[in-house]
């Protein structure tokens, strides 16, 4: 969706898309106070309500506290129709009933807001942070919750005044359809740390957000296993089955050094967001399968269906952010004279997917590697 193209309608009370008018906040919240700056007795909006906002938004209003999601037509009618139902790897199943939520298309829904969670793709960051300017209250906390390195700094731009906070979401979640999101992978949100504690107070139960006073090394060490998204995405596999076979291992393994060596010629260090420091892992990607297999097992819990976010794009005929993933990599690499010539080649396969809008390509690692 181009958030830049909302159409707003006339000003009129606000109301849910049944017809039925819509609460101040979304659902009552219960015995939620204010807290060192943050504003929990107003509703949790979440600009941009794709899969991962509507199962952190899902989470929350689970908890008690009132959610507003700004989302697609298509994701607000399946809501409405279905519930918004969660579930995850560890047997989570909860069903929010849509009228415990508000829903809209109209950027009005965020006119009460507290915190606004950002979780647009990268390319429309700009245009919803001039709706969040346009309809959030001015004392709303902005959190990212967006793949990459630079979206905080295009909200802090475009919306001064407002505490913008930067965050990293470890985990996958697949959109299974009929207001069903699933999770599918293992990690908590890490919250840029600040002096009012916001990564304390958002935490809810099943949903632990930790501070860091290191988000920007967070968000590379991020980006440097996002890196797979677009091998996933040409792929057509399951992570789990992807990550168990050497040959596709071996080709994320040049894809990472390739991204270590250009980050740290620009001079950044990059945070791993598991048990496994960023340099190590290329080495330990290439080890042989049998002892990979134990060692991601005790790192990290895949779902056997979970695949990447980039690859739901491709299927559904989306814009992906590869120009945000190896796109980075490469335009560091120019600015440096560094060779990434599997960077290169993944961007160019992802953009021949992309205008094909034919799902994957299904192509194979030796095909990845030697595409022209």
């Amino acid at each position: 969706m181009r958030y830049d193209r909302y159409k707003v309608q006339p000003r009129q009370p606000r109301r849910h898309r049944n017809g039925n008018p819509a609460p101040n906040s979304a659902i009552e919240p219960r015995g939620i106070s204010v807290e060192g700056g943050m504003i929990l007795d107003r509703p949790i909006g979440v600009a941009g309500a794709g899969s991962i906002g509507c199962f952190v938004g899902g989470m929350f209003a689970a908890s008690g506290r009132g959610v507003a999601l700004l989302a697609r037509p298509r994701v607000i009618q399946e809501i409405e129709g279905n519930g918004l139902q969660l579930t995850n790897f560890e047997g989570l199943a909860r069903n929010i009933p849509s009228g415990a939520l508000t829903l809209s298309e109209d950027p009005r829904i965020l006119g009460n807001a507290g915190v606004v969670l950002v979780t647009v793709k990268s390319a429309d960051t700009a245009g919803m942070a001039d709706l969040i300017a346009g309809h959030a209250p001015a004392d709303a906390v902005i959190v990212s919750l967006q793949n990459g390195v630079g979206n905080v700094a295009v909200l802090r731009q475009r919306l001064p005044g407002h505490r913008v906070l930067a965050g990293m979401v470890p985990f996958n979640v697949i959109a299974l359809g009929n207001g069903r999101f699933h999770r599918a992978t293992s990690g908590d949100i890490i919250i840029e740390q600040d002096d009012a504690g916001s990564a304390q107070q958002l935490s809810v139960p099943g949903l632990k957000m930790r501070p860091t006073d290191n988000i920007a090394g967070v968000q590379w060490g991020k980006l440097l296993l996002n890196l797979n998204n677009a091998i996933n995405a040409l792929a057509d596999l399951p992570l789990r089955q992807q990550l168990k076979q050497r040959s596709w291992r071996m080709l994320f393994a040049d894809q990472m050094a390739e991204g270590l060596a250009a980050i740290k010629a620009a001079g950044i260090t990059p945070v791993s967001s598991t048990p496994i420091p960023a340099s190590w892992t290329p080495h330990l990607l290439r080890l042989p399968d049998a002892v990979f297999g134990v060692l991601l097992g005790r790192t990290m819990k895949i779902d056997p269906e979970a695949r990447s976010s980039m690859w739901e794009d491709l299927q559904r005929g989306r814009r992906t952010e590869i120009d945000y993933l190896q796109g980075v990599i490469t335009a560091i690499a120019d600015r440096h004279r560094l060779q990434v010539p599997l960077s290169r080649r993944i961007v160019t396969l992802i953009r021949s997917a992309e205008a094909s809008g034919k799902g994957s390509p299904k192509l194979t690692p030796e095909q990845i590697r030697w595409s022209r």
